[in-house]
């Protein structure tokens, strides 16, 4: 089936390899923007590390882990929805669509339970900060990093849902097909980008010097 592709490519195929080229440039440049963070944060880690470890020993550990695994398991959900688009199968690819926009929403629901729970234990950093340790200032640089990191990562898990649903919709309209499903494909690495950060981020801040 031929495709009408925009009048700046030559052909539909250039138009998808640009596409896809786009969003591997758009994912290095968020590389670039957590790993600038995960760079300050192993600096002050190194200088701080007792305080650090304090510090984390106040995370949910429990909770941390149920996320990790939430969100492993919205990467399989994501990847079976590419998998049946390839298959030209609508009605599995807007089940798998809906379970991943589901587990993200659960892994938000568990993120902000966390907040609330930092909120009433008063750490969260600023005035009322309160902290049972020896070094208090620099466990508060700790929980800034925390919801710095935590949030700006929450911050792409909404961007994330909202673009399963905008490929919710675009699926029941039969906008794809066996021959085309490069939307989803796409969304699909950058739900697999989001979920790999919080790989990284479950261990840097929950499992610090954790025995």
């Amino acid at each position: 089936m031929n495709f009408i592709h925009a009048h700046q490519f030559e052909d539909y195929e250039q138009q998808q390899q640009s596409a896809t080229l786009g969003m591997w440039v758009f994912l290095a440049t968020e590389v670039l923007f957590f790993g600038g963070m995960f760079v300050a944060y192993t600096v002050y880690r190194a200088i701080y590390p007792a305080t650090f470890a304090q510090g984390s020993r106040h995370l949910d550990v429990v909770l941390g882990a149920l996320n990790t695994g939430v969100l492993l398991c919205s990467s399989l959900t994501m990847a079976m929805s590419v998998h049946e688009a390839q298959a030209g199968n609508r009605r599995m690819v807007m089940l798998f669509l809906t379970i991943t926009m589901l587990l993200g929403a659960a892994f938000l629901g568990i993120k902000f339970f966390e907040y609330y729970q930092k909120y009433k234990e008063h750490l969260i950093p600023g005035g009322t900060f309160a902290f049972d340790g020896p070094d208090s200032k620099h466990a508060m640089l700790f929980f800034l990093f925390y919801f710095v990191m935590t949030g700006m990562h929450a911050v792409h898990m909404v961007i994330g849902i909202g673009l399963m649903a905008v490929l919710l919709f675009l699926t029941r309209q039969g906008r794809f097909k066996p021959s085309y499903y490069a939307p989803i494909e796409l969304g699909g690495l950058y739900w697999h980008f989001v979920d790999i950060v919080w790989v990284f981020l479950f261990p840097l801040l929950y499992l610090v010097e954790r025995s």
